[in-house]
Order: structure tokens, then C-alpha cells, then sequence
């Protein structure tokens, strides 16, 4: 319940508050680590990362105005494959920034890379955790949304802003075939 609440306070009220942003700018949204947010181990659930970027990753859609156009051409975002790697764990009461962008496309999905970040001792930017998001765009209507067509809405990604290689491996490695009678079983 706690992360519908901080879905809303950000959608409905802090985003629009702050500066808009283009459709490739690195959108910076700040949260701290509340008591609902912890394991057993006293720091941040490995899980409740994954929910906090969502927020921020909706942040960032509606400060660049993708949002916006997905609502009026009746599109959604889909999460279809995710990764993180962690360094630091968040402590209770901790303030952390997550920075949130839009690296690119590849044949059939739009990608996203998150950092959770922190001042360390002498105020530059400490990474504590890093993921990438790979989703599609649907429909209400029903069917997948080409990333041709989002990217004659969207821009295309600046020309240094080239999606690595290796994500693109990664997303091709961890895609599930579209039907279940195509995949094959490893348990037996």
C-alpha cells in the first residue's frame, strides 16, 4: 500500500513540480528508506528496489512527457525483463537519489538504466545499486506497439547515447519464447 502512496504523491504532485525534462535527460528523483521498505536484515528488500524504480522510472516519464503521449495514444509500459547489481545496502532513514534514463531501443524493446545513489564522505555520488529495465509498450486495445512507431513519437536516442552491446545480448538471452509449447523444460 505504502508504494501505491509514494506512486501518487509523485505522479499527481511532485513531478509536475519539478523541471521537465527531454526524452533522453537523466531525470534525478529523491526518496529515503522508510521502515516499510526493510528486511529481516535491517536494509532496504532486495524487491522493494525493483518498486521504488518504478516510481521513479514513472517520474521521469511524466517530467519528459512520455506519459503524457502514452495516455493520449492509449499506450502502456510493460516490464519484460529486469536486472540489478547491488554494492551498498540503504538503511533505514537513508536519503538516496535514483537517476533514471532512457538508453535506447533495440528490434522490440525500449531500455532504461537506474542508479540509486548516495553522497559518500566527500559529497560526490556513491552508487549503491545499479539496474536495467527492459519493457515494451502495449496497447489498451490490445497488441505491442512497434519501437519504430515510438520512436517516431519519442526521438530518436542522441548519436553518443548508442545502446552497449552487451544489453543487447542480455535482452536477447533472457527473452522468453512467445509461446509456452516453444519452451523447452529444464526441470524434469
Amino acid at each position: 500500500m505504502h508504494m501505491l502512496f509514494r506512486t501518487l504523491l509523485h505522479m499527481l504532485f511532485l513531478s509536475r513540480r519539478k523541471p521537465t525534462l527531454g526524452h533522453y535527460d537523466i531525470a534525478r528523483t529523491r526518496f529515503i528508506t522508510l521502515p516499510t521498505d526493510l528486511d529481516v536484515n535491517r536494509h532496504m528488500n532486495n524487491g522493494v528496489y525493483f518498486s521504488i524504480m518504478d516510481v521513479a522510472r514513472f517520474d521521469m516519464l511524466v517530467r519528459n512527457g512520455v506519459f503524457g503521449l502514452m495516455r493520449d495514444k492509449g499506450w502502456y509500459p510493460v516490464v519484460a525483463s529486469e536486472t540489478i547489481t547491488f554494492r551498498k545496502s540503504l538503511q533505514l532513514w537513508q536519503r538516496f537519489t535514483i537517476e533514471s534514463r532512457l538508453l535506447g531501443y533495440d528490434e522490440r524493446a525500449v531500455y532504461v538504466e537506474h542508479r540509486l545513489v548516495r553522497p559518500d564522505a566527500s559529497g560526490e555520488p556513491e552508487i549503491y545499486a545499479r539496474a536495467f529495465i527492459r519493457a515494451r509498450f502495449l496497447r489498451k486495445g490490445g497488441g505491442t506497439v512497434p519501437v519504430s512507431e515510438l520512436m517516431e513519437v519519442f526521438g530518436t536516442p542522441p548519436a553518443d547515447d548508442e545502446l552497449p552491446e552487451w544489453i543487447e545480448r542480455w535482452g536477447a538471452d533472457v527473452a522468453l519464447p512467445a509461446t509456452r509449447a516453444a519452451a523447452p523444460s529444464v526441470w524434469h
